[in-house]
C-alpha cells in the first residue's frame, strides 16, 4: 500500500511539473539591434502586461529579451550583434 501511495505521489508530481511548464513563444524575426525596434517591443509588451525579466547576449552573440506574464514566457532573439 505504501509503495502504491508513493508511486501515485510521484506520478502526480510529474504530471503537475509537465502542466506547469511555461508557454514559451520564440521569435527571431525582429532586429533587436535597432533601438527603435527594442523601444517599440518594450512599449507594446508593457501595454499588454508583459514584464521584461532578462536581457543578455547568447552564445551565438545574439541579443535575447525575455518577457514574463502570469506563468507565460516570450523569448525574442535578435540578429547577430555586429562587432566593430
Amino acid at each position: 500500500m505504501k509503495k502504491k501511495l508513493q508511486l501515485l505521489t510521484v506520478a502526480a508530481i510529474l504530471l503537475l511539473s509537465f502542466n506547469a511548464k511555461a508557454d514559451i513563444i520564440k521569435s527571431s524575426a525582429l532586429n533587436l539591434n535597432n533601438p527603435d525596434v527594442r523601444k517599440c517591443l518594450l512599449e507594446a509588451s508593457e501595454t499588454d502586461g508583459w514584464k521584461l525579466s532578462s536581457v543578455y547576449l547568447n552564445s551565438e552573440e545574439k541579443l535575447v529579451m525575455i518577457f514574463d506574464k502570469a506563468g507565460n514566457t516570450k523569448v525574442y532573439t535578435g540578429k547577430e550583434v555586429l562587432s566593430l
